[in-house]
């Protein structure tokens, strides 16, 4: 275990959610009474965690006053049952909303990456159809998303997601090493930029509790993008009034540029689209520099 992801665990925290009280890793860092035009709620993608935001905190520290991150479950520190959890988007959601009311948070500010996206759109539908809880009574102030899969029609999956997606999908549960999982992270990356030591943690992170085993549990995410992106969280996206932020890198060979650019031009017209030139999927570990001051300059605008 690389000491910078043994450092992130110690200044987080567990708690526990649902009738089996799965294990959720969670961190609060910065002022724990901020108000929610100060509070940045982030979400991790696929295959990450929490840690995939670990270069961009100090930075986004200088516009916010509380960064709320926690590993969902079956990623990093979490718990990665292999029954008695739905791994579904909206199941994470729910998460998302246990995790934000244990810290007391009653609206801010969402982010999202990757599969985060997804989850950030399944809360968005929530909002615009009224479905938020009483608690989170201040609201979404804002969303943001970097690099997701958003519009399946130009995303461009890895060969092993599309595997894992298959009715073969068992061929892989033994067979992941380094090596398979090092090649499908740079392929969707796009650049050369991602370093190994970034990559090694990722590794070390989907091998907690043999996370690299259970992938093909995790990846039906996309099962539900599948289901409810066109009829279900495209449609609220269309219609919000919130500030919407699309924040690309447009290197990114999985989840490619061409994604953002249909939101912009068919779905949310409003939104602020912002193209990250030659940065790639996983722009926070690979050019935390450069995605921050992307980022930042939509809420200091």
């Amino acid at each position: 275990m690389s000491p910078q992801l043994s450092a992130w665990k110690e200044t987080g925290e567990y708690i526990t959610y649902g009738a089996f009280r799965h294990k959720i890793f969670v961190k609060q860092i910065g002022n724990p009474d901020a108000s929610p035009q100060k509070t940045l709620l982030l979400l991790h993608g696929f295959p990450e965690s929490s840690y995939s935001y670990h270069a961009i905190v100090d930075g986004m520290l200088e516009v916010f006053d509380r960064i709320i991150l926690f590993d969902m479950i079956g990623y990093g520190w979490s718990d990665k049952p292999i029954e008695n959890y739905a791994y579904s988007l909206l199941a994470q959601a729910d998460t998302a909303f246990h995790v934000w009311q244990h810290f007391g948070v009653k609206g801010g500010h969402l982010l999202g990456h990757d599969m985060g996206d997804s989850v950030a759109t399944e809360i968005l539908t929530r909002h615009e159809n009224g479905l938020m809880p009483v608690w989170f009574s201040e609201g979404l102030q804002s969303v943001t998303f970097t690099n997701g899969g958003m519009v399946l029609d130009f995303a461009k999956l890895r060969i092993t997601q599309k595997i894992l997606l298959s009715r073969y999908n068992f061929l892989l549960r033994n067979i992941i090493t380094f090596g398979i999982f090092k090649h499908q992270v740079q392929s969707a990356h796009g650049n050369k930029n991602l370093s190994e030591e970034e990559i090694q943690t990722l590794w070390q992170s989907n091998l907690l509790q043999e996370g690299h085993r259970k992938t093909y549990l995790t990846i039906h995410y996309l099962s539900d993008r599948k289901k409810f992106e066109k009829t279900r969280w495209l449609p609220a996206l269309s219609q919000t009034k919130l500030p919407v932020h699309l924040c690309w890198g447009d290197a990114d060979a999985v989840a490619q540029v061409a994604i953002a650019h249909y939101l912009k031009e068919n779905i949310c017209t409003d939104a602020k689209l912002t193209i990250m030139k030659g940065l790639g999927h996983f722009c926070q570990l690979g050019s935390p520099e450069k995605w921050v001051e992307c980022v930042r300059a939509f809420y200091e605008n």
